[in-house]
């Protein structure tokens, strides 16, 4: 087992399950995006802002609307709701979108992975509301589940009438919000193999084909860019939800409102850079591994292991002096079967200058039914004879 050692930390360090972002502003960062109307920068793994301007004000976000659509769909694809090779038929409605699209026709049938592919590089609206349609029968059904799963992530300053981030009356987020949005996609680590793709082709080999080439053009021209996703309407200007990594570490930076794509791409560009130059992380720990056992009573096997239920990791100024935390592991006590797998057993805390700065749950990695009564006997015969012994 990884010894646990007193490290030294700077910033919150927060449970990854919360989307909601540490309100740690960085007060030494001059204006780095002067031209935006709103912008912030985090760190995917703690969530702790970096940088931060009007990171809460509603705006519109145009096709940056998409980063929840595409969540809706890594998170059916991990349900398994749907595979990346099951085939999808385009109705009339999604073929009459209009904006970004790739001239779907009525009754063309693509794969989800086509159709991903679709709207994560080319920002397709007809195969978001292809998606939308697959997944709940109604684009307005759709809805629903978007508006639902903004709620379960504790998000205050959005609300969506649809899938694509076409232009209607309520339908706004934040800075702050789309981060949070952004930071809950990349739990996904498969979305990157799509926000990731500079171009590609769709119905290739065929007299269609049609040539995809991502709208986010950092994804080629700067290093370590892989997403998420850009915006445009004339009411939203340009907008980008970009993230990259280097080192071990991801950060997410989100602007609205630039006035021009070379605009929006210097100002996301800024953020980056100062991210990276200023900070630096050191994860202690990785989601899903093992930490601890537990004893458990009247079980079908006598313990179980308990897992990190998320990253933990440390947020670090680069060149700043090193002070001691004190991480503390608890273990729940007298625990009997049965136990479900990632039912909660115990904690890792850490405390700084006597005041707790995070808690990471730790899971159990398998269901543990309650021992036959056949069993217990010959355990408590097996017990009972070494201890004669």
């Amino acid at each position: 087992m990884k010894k646990i050692t007193a490290i030294s930390m700077v910033l919150l360090l927060l449970l990854n399950a919360n989307p909601v972002l540490a309100r740690e502003k960085n007060q030494e960062a001059s204006e780095l995006a002067p031209t935006v109307k709103s912008a912030i920068l985090i760190e995917r793994d703690t969530g702790t802002i970096l940088y931060d301007k009007n990171a809460d004000k509603k705006l519109p976000p145009a096709s940056m609307t998409k980063i929840m659509t595409m969540l809706l769909i890594m998170e059916a694809l991990d349900s398994g709701q749907i595979k990346l090779s099951d085939k999808v038929r385009t109705s009339e409605n999604a073929a009459s979108m209009g904006g970004s699209q790739v001239f779907l026709e009525p009754g063309e049938e693509l794969t989800v992975k086509q159709m991903l592919d679709a709207i994560s590089i080319a920002s397709a609206n007809d195969a978001c509301v292809a998606m939308a349609e697959k997944l709940a029968g109604s684009e307005e059904e759709f809805v629903k589940k978007m508006n639902k799963r903004v709620s379960e992530l504790g998000l205050k300053n959005t609300q969506f009438q649809n899938s694509t981030g076409l232009p209607a009356k309520k339908h706004y987020s934040s800075a702050a919000d789309m981060a949070a949005m952004g930071r809950e996609l990349l739990k996904h680590k498969k979305i990157t193999e799509f926000t990731g793709q500079y171009e590609s082709f769709l119905r290739e080999n065929t007299d269609k084909q049609f040539w995809l080439v991502n709208t986010n053009r950092l994804v080629k021209f700067y290093p370590g860019v892989d997403g998420l996703k850009t915006g445009f309407t004339d009411e939203s200007k340009y907008c980008l939800t970009a993230t990259a990594e280097r080192d071990g570490m991801r950060i997410v930076a989100v602007v609205f409102g630039a006035k021009s794509p070379k605009d929006r791409n210097a100002e996301v560009t800024n953020l980056l850079d100062y991210g990276f130059n200023q900070y630096a992380t050191k994860r202690q720990y990785a989601k899903g591994e093992k930490l601890a056992f537990v004893p458990v009573s009247k079980g079908s096997i006598e313990k179980v292991n308990l897992v990190a239920a998320d990253h933990v990791t440390l947020l670090m100024k680069k060149g700043e002096s090193m002070k001691d935390v004190h991480p503390k592991m608890t273990l729940k006590k007298n625990i009997q079967a049965p136990i479900k797998k990632g039912q909660v057993l115990g904690k890792i805390t850490i405390e700084k200058d006597g005041k707790l700065i995070s808690t990471t749950d730790l899971i159990a990695t398998e269901d543990v039914n309650e021992a036959s009564w056949l069993k217990l006997f010959g355990r408590s015969l097996s017990n009972f004879t070494q201890v004669k012994k």
